[in-house]
């Protein structure tokens, strides 16, 4: 398709690099900005060995510095990561090594003090999972995988709620679909939807959903809505409005049962209705892409940033584009300087976007074919060039 230019006057600047080469390869383990303030929370993660990182690094726009908190908290990767009514930030589940069984342990950052405390112990030990904050304060953890048996895992349909007035964990109802690595939305009257994901069939790719589903706060029931027009894994999913969510991207469909195979990351994009409770085709990305992220930005705007055709011989993606809702349209904005996947991305409150860390290289795009490059590169974009 044909994209319109973006102004000149928009722009990528280096920031302070990480304090470490860093991923974030889950859907709900990134960054937060602490309330009341421009500053930016970045938890856990996977460092370049695959191993879970016991780190918490808040940066700060106006020194341009990334300073770690006084005490450090689990090592976690594939967690959760959602800031609190209070100020406060919780830190659930993951994974704490390089391989599973999965957490149950959960923290919480109070930023005033400088310091992560225990929050408590899920019901369920999970990663891959969806964490979002409720209206009435509490947090919404649904699905993830955990470990089945010997070295297998599967999808989780179980779903709780964290309190942190009481500091506890109580169980909810479960999704209608075990799912994991989906995304879950807010929308109007505290409802969320839970979109695509996974579920593990022992197999060596687990197949994606098209399957979404909707959570009730009042009744704390799941009930199924109206179903992506495409499977999608790897992808995401950006409110657009109080009812309309923007999904973009995904995995390569890889194998078809008509014997068919699509090696290439989905360029579509599609667009979820409340009041309907259905999704219909928005216009296709000018290319396609998977462990993007994509964050809203302005009225009806998404920002789709980086990500990558797939984890073997690729290289991540510059390419940045932006969706205009109301035009239905996507503009090609300027490339972040170093491409990536799996990275860090936070909107500050004047507006600019904070990309750090993610994955820079692997396989034969890498110096060295065994392992995935990290970087620890931290970047902002300003659309306004201001």
């Amino acid at each position: 398709m044909t994209s319109t230019i973006a102004p000149a006057a928009a722009k990528w600047t280096a920031a302070h690099d990480l304090t470490g080469a860093t991923a974030w390869y889950g859907q709900h383990d990134g960054p937060v900005v602490l309330k009341g303030t421009s500053k930016v929370l970045a938890v856990g993660g996977s460092d370049p060995s695959g191993a879970a990182l016991g780190r918490a690094v808040v940066y700060d726009p106006a020194a341009d510095t990334w300073t770690a908190t006084a005490t450090q908290p689990s090592p976690r990767r594939l967690h959760a990561v959602v800031a609190l009514a209070d100020g406060k930030v919780l830190a659930c589940g993951g994974i704490g090594g390089s391989t599973a069984p999965g957490l149950a342990s959960a923290e919480v950052y109070d930023p005033v003090a400088n310091t992560w405390t225990p929050a408590g112990t899920m019901n369920q030990a999970r990663w891959g999972h969806s964490a979002v904050l409720l209206p009435n304060g509490k947090v919404l953890v649904a699905g993830g995988s955990a470990v089945r048996s010997g070295s297998t895992t599967k999808a989780l349909r179980s779903a709780e709620l964290y309190d942190p007035a009481a500091g506890t964990w109580t169980v909810t109802g479960d999704l209608t679909d075990a799912r994991s690595g989906h995304v879950a939305v807010v929308l109007k009257d505290g409802k969320v939807l839970a979109v695509g994901g996974t579920a593990s069939v022992g197999t060596g790719q687990d197949p994606a959903l098209a399957f979404c589903e909707l959570y009730d706060p009042t009744t704390g029931t799941w009930s199924p809505t109206g179903s992506l027009l495409r499977p999608r894994a790897l992808h995401q999913a950006t409110a657009l409005s109080d009812t309309t969510v923007l999904v973009t991207g995904g995995r390569a469909p890889g194998a078809a049962d008509d014997g068919t195979f699509d090696p290439v990351s989905r360029r579509t994009a599609e667009k979820y209705d409340l009041t309907t409770g259905v999704w219909t085709a928005a216009k296709d990305m000018p290319a396609g892409r998977a462990q993007h992220r994509a964050v809203a930005v302005g009225t009806g705007g998404v920002l789709v940033v980086g990500g990558t055709g797939s984890e073997a011989d690729e290289a991540g993606f510059r390419s940045v584009v932006q969706y205009d809702s109301a035009a239905d349209a996507w503009t090609a904005q300027p490339g972040m300087p170093t491409g990536r996947w799996g990275f860090a991305v936070a909107v500050l409150p004047d507006g600019r976007v904070l990309a750090a860390g993610g994955a820079a290289r692997a396989g034969l795009a890498a110096a060295d074919p065994t392992t995935t490059e990290l970087t620890a590169a931290t970047e902002l974009f300003n659309g306004s060039g201001a």
